[in-house]
């Protein structure tokens, strides 16, 4: 496994609207020995499965020593099966979640023993940044939305309402307010905005106004106190889908700011074209081929309207749209029916 040297980087690259330096060198190397990984970054966690996995292999179509970039690398499914391929080529590994990230190191490593694995720790927006810094332009990019599998297992992530918890719910658990600090200390009425833009909520009202009456009383400190107080005035009438769920979609939202960082990453990509066009080296290469997994409306409708726009601009529409699961792959892994694929391939240059 290799690491990167990160040298400062002024050029604004999109993603940030600022000319600030990125992160120094640590950000942009190999997790330290205190994350070591198993040899098989699934053994812990059989059940994981890499959503739209064949998808994805398709779309991205890697080569022999190409340069692959994972936004989101979670476990490192989708990162090993394209190792696989690209043989002596490059593996830019990155994950807000430190334990995770050497996992996912651990397991390419392991199924492809001559691929070169970079690790950057940190906030997907930012990779942008580390890549043209370290003039190493990515042929292949993909940004999995979803939330790892592992986390959703793991109670004291709070992230589920399935599992009683502690109200957590940070995909970087180092850094940032958590959601029990969101939902305890936000106005009701911001409350409410967040509910309704980010969950698409039509009781966003009355479920703000119920925390506001119960943190008066005692601070809301677990999943379950957040999802009982949901579900105490949002019943489910006979529904399979839980009360809680998009509270739980939005405040998970407005905690990693996943809107804010999806956004930074979109319109890096459309600086790289822009880039492209005009003969520039930028943080993708030229024909370079971007995958975006989506798992809800917010997310799939910024995808979809960035990348129309860049269809446009000269970028190949890869997917016709969106590519879903099949019937076969939904039955196998619950987890792929909300997905939604859509890909891009950059000018040629």
């Amino acid at each position: 496994m290799r690491s990167l040297t990160n040298p400062r980087c002024t050029r604004t690259c999109a993603a940030t609207n600022a000319q600030s330096p990125i992160p120094n060198a640590a950000a942009f190397t190999l997790p330290s020995p205190r994350y070591a990984a198993p040899v098989s970054a699934f053994a812990h966690n059989p059940a994981h499965v890499p959503v739209l996995l064949a998808a994805c292999l398709r779309v991205l179509a890697p080569k022999p020593g190409e340069t692959f970039a994972d936004c989101t690398a979670g476990l490192g499914g989708h990162a090993g099966a394209i190792a696989r391929v690209i043989g002596k080529g490059r593996v830019v590994l990155n994950d807000a979640d430190m334990a995770n990230l050497a996992l996912a190191a651990a397991h390419v490593a392991q199924v492809s023993p001559q691929v070169s694995v970079v690790s950057s720790h940190g906030n997907f927006a930012e990779l942008c940044h580390k890549l043209e810094a370290a003039q190493t332009p990515a042929d292949m990019v993909l940004a999995d939305l979803g939330f790892a599998s592992n986390h959703v297992d793991d109670a004291a992530r709070g992230f589920s309402f399935k599992r009683d918890g502690p109200l957590d719910m940070r995909m970087n658990p180092s850094t940032g307010p958590t959601a029990a600090e969101l939902v305890n200390t936000l106005p009701e009425a911001e409350l409410a905005r967040i509910l309704e833009e980010y969950g698409e909520e039509r009781n966003a009202r009355k479920i703000a106004r119920k925390l506001a009456d119960l943190r008066r009383k005692s601070p809301i400190a677990t999943t379950g106190q957040l999802a009982d107080a949901v579900r105490s005035v949002s019943p489910a009438h006979g529904s399979p889908i839980d009360p809680a769920t998009r509270t739980f979609q939005a405040v998970r939202i407005a905690v990693n700011d996943e809107l804010g960082s999806l956004e930074a990453l979109l319109l890096a990509i459309e600086d790289a074209v822009k880039q492209i066009n005009h003969k520039r080296a930028t943080w993708l290469s030229s024909g370079a081929r971007v995958a975006i997994i989506s798992f809800h409306s917010l997310e799939d409708r910024a995808v979809k309207q960035a990348f129309a726009k860049l269809v446009k601009a000269g970028c190949t529409d890869l997917t016709n749209g969106c590519v879903t699961a099949e019937d076969g792959e939904e039955m196998a892994n619950p987890r792929s029916r909300s997905a939604k694929l859509r890909a891009i391939a950059l000018p040629a240059g």
